[in-house]
């Protein structure tokens, strides 16, 4: 089946690489990696990290929006996730995740 690819994102990504935190459960164990976000919009994030969460599972992702993007200072976003492909990207792993629902964390005092 060799047909035409359609185009299936609905929303504006960003090219970003801002710093991630992704929560998830491996073998029963909640495990945290820190990664890379390469681009982000506001329904799904791509990030890469040597470590990834597997295809299909749930995630928590906590990105920060730097001050020079926010200019009111850092916002930290906590996303819940479905992680729905990796690639492999040399010794690096590409990991797409479609965003369920997010909220803002409360800036540290």
């Amino acid at each position: 089946m060799d047909q035409e690819t359609t185009e299936r994102r609905t929303a504006r990504r960003f090219t970003m690489a801002l710093p991630l935190l992704v929560r998830f459960t491996h073998n029963g164990n909640v495990e945290e990696k820190v990664a890379q976000t390469r681009d982000v919009s506001f329904r799904g994030v791509y990030f890469v990290t040597d470590t990834p969460p597997e295809e299909g599972s749930a995630v928590e992702l906590v990105l920060t929006l730097p001050q020079q993007i926010t200019l009111a200072g850092d916002v930290r976003i906590r996303c819940f996730a479905n992680i729905v492909r990796v690639e492999t990207h040399e010794e690096q792993r590409g990991v797409a995740a479609q965003i369920d629902r997010y909220e803002f964390m409360p800036a540290a005092a």
